[in-house]
């Protein structure tokens, strides 16, 4: 059974369309009020459905559409087996010296230097 608010949002949607082959029919398309409420018919229209596919969406009613999803449900992704040959090697030794642990220090002077005016 379907929802009410399924059922409420696709018969709203179908009223503006009435309301559209209406003002075809009296033949006041043709003017801009008619122009108009055309626009405005067709703008309720789609927001109603809009609505109700979204409500059909969020129920699975519409799984059929997703192609994708259902191919990839169906068949299982083939996954290519990568065999790569990996090698390793020794890291290279360092040529120089540690540096000794006083030699990043900064050397302070015993006379602060003073500064002419």
């Amino acid at each position: 059974m379907l929802p009410m608010m399924l059922v409420i949002s696709i018969v709203m949607g179908i009223v503006p369309l009435l309301g559209i082959a209406w003002t075809i029919a009296t033949g006041t398309v043709t003017t801009v009020d008619g122009l108009f409420m055309s626009l405005i018919l067709l703008t309720l229209s789609a927001f109603f459905f809009l609505n109700a596919y979204w409500e059909l969406r969020d129920r699975g009613a519409l799984a059929f559409l997703d192609k994708k999803k259902a191919a990839a449900a169906a068949t299982p992704a083939a996954t290519p087996k990568v065999t790569t040959n990996v090698t390793t090697k020794e890291t290279p030794k360092a040529t120089a010296p540690p540096a000794p642990a006083n030699a990043a220090l900064p050397k302070k002077d015993p006379k602060p230097e003073e500064s002419e005016s």
